[in-house]
């Protein structure tokens, strides 16, 4: 039903495309991790080559392309409901074409034009620099179009497309994992893992600071286990941190596998640069249940990784991901996360009851666990964990802490930045502020979210 478009993946090749844009609006829905949030960007940024406009509502777009998550449960289903939104719309103005891309997109091809005929085309991960070669060739030629193909052989050489990067932006240093946890579609969504040439990134990095960026996050699925000729990712970060004149420098997402002693001491030595910030997924508290997930520490190994960057980087904070109610997980292991959250010192944690994912081995577990059960674990957790952490934040209230400002935050007439703890502050100050650091004594904190007051 669906023609493939055999083209490949070549951002130059975007230029070479008829202005298909001309006259007509793109509106491009976006949800899921940072990497689809830059995937969007990166989409916008190649469609505005071909005179596309950007919109702000899909009423205004003829051009709508939705930018999908397929982690979590029922992403096809998600999908499907917001299509189905458009139809009038879509009945209204014959010119608009539907495009689905993002994991759903990959993960299931032709199957989504064949259950619902309002999308035009579908677009896997590793496509996104075809996008205007495929848009285009909807327009000229009308029917269906998938392209969802992963270049295994081509190297990852992009640059950073980024509209308006603001204050902070993301950096893309690696794409794919070749970690193939049991819970996880992203090695099928994504690919297997590669990592850009440290020289680009640096390009990219310069690029970014001479536009006005402050921040950078190096950005991967599995970020520390960069690797580009003889370049690991420490010596990666301390390249960014002593070859460029970025102000701050994040990472996000780490493995904690590959975080040694070595990764610790660069982040030290660079401690005016590199943000004492790190994103530290433990998934399960439970060393059975992290053998089953294929996580390749266990509980004790992992709270010696915690220790050792507490030694070595004595002001750190730790945020962290959580999956309760993996199968055959049981009450005590369940306990087991909880008192994990304790013993780490976790002031922040993103926690989500397992879901099966298509192709992965924990899908086809026998012994999963009831919905009732896994929402219940959930909530305790949020429950038990909220008690900690507004405890342990208090420590904050009455210190004074450098805010990079960012942006105003019109809802509630303020301005708001991001100390170097990753910490979102609102404060109370002049939109002048934006994109420099200001001391900003805490008055109020919560475990994400701080109110403060600017000193002058």
């Amino acid at each position: 039903m669906a023609d493939t478009v055999e083209t490949t993946a070549n951002p130059e090749s975007a230029n070479q495309t008829p202005k298909t844009g001309e006259g007509r609006g793109v509106y491009i829905s976006t949800y899921g991790c940072q990497m689809n949030v830059n995937d969007t960007e990166r989409m916008y940024s190649l469609l505005e080559m071909q005179n596309f406009e950007p919109v702000k509502t899909p009423e205004e777009a003829d051009l709508i392309i939705i930018n999908s998550c397929s982690v979590r449960e029922k992403p096809v289903h998600k999908v499907m409901s917001e299509v189905g939104t458009f139809r009038k719309m879509k009945e209204k103005n014959p010119d608009m074409r539907i495009g689905i891309g993002g994991c759903v997109g990959q993960q299931e091809k032709e199957n989504l034009i064949k259950s619902q005929p309002l999308i035009d085309f579908v677009f896997g991960t590793d496509q996104i620099d075809n996008l205007p070669n495929l848009v285009a060739k909807t327009y000229s030629e009308g029917g269906k179009h998938v392209n969802a193909k992963f270049e295994h052989r081509a190297p990852y050489n992009i640059d950073t497309l980024v509209r308006n990067p603001g204050v902070a932006t993301f950096v893309n240093i690696t794409k794919g994992c070749d970690n193939f946890c049991t819970f996880c579609v992203v090695p099928y969504t994504r690919g297997r893992e590669k990592s850009r040439p440290y020289d680009h990134i640096l390009k990219d990095v310069r690029e970014l600071v001479t536009r006005g960026v402050k921040e950078v996050t190096l950005l991967g699925q599995n970020v520390n286990s960069y690797g580009d000729r003889d370049v690991d990712f420490a010596e990666l970060l301390q390249k960014v941190a002593r070859e460029t004149d970025i102000e701050r420098i994040r990472f996000t997402t780490s493995h904690p596998k590959d975080f040694n002693q070595k990764l610790a001491d660069t982040m030290a030595a660079n401690g005016d640069k590199v943000m004492e910030y790190i994103h530290l997924p433990f998934q399960s508290g439970n060393t059975r249940i992290l053998e089953r997930m294929n996580r390749n520490y266990t509980r004790e190994e992992y709270l010696e990784k915690i220790a050792m960057l507490k030694r070595t980087i004595p002001n750190v904070v730790f945020s962290t991901d959580i999956i309760v109610g993996f199968p055959g997980e049981t009450e005590e292991e369940f306990q087991d996360t909880i008192s994990m959250c304790q013993e780490g010192g976790f002031e922040t944690i993103f926690a989500f009851a397992y879901s099966p994912r298509p192709f992965t081995k924990a899908a086809k577990f026998e012994d999963q666990l009831p919905e009732d059960v896994k929402f219940d674990r959930l909530n305790r957790l949020f429950e038990a964990h909220d008690k900690m952490a507004f405890e342990w934040v208090k420590k904050y209230e009455g210190q004074t802490m450098k805010i990079l400002v960012e942006q105003v935050d019109r809802e509630h007439g303020k301005i708001q930045g991001r100390s170097t703890s990753n910490k979102l502050v609102h404060f109370m100050g002049s939109p002048d502020l934006i994109g420099k650091t200001v001391d900003v004594r805490i008055t109020k904190a919560f475990p994400a979210v701080f109110r403060g007051e600017l000193i002058q």
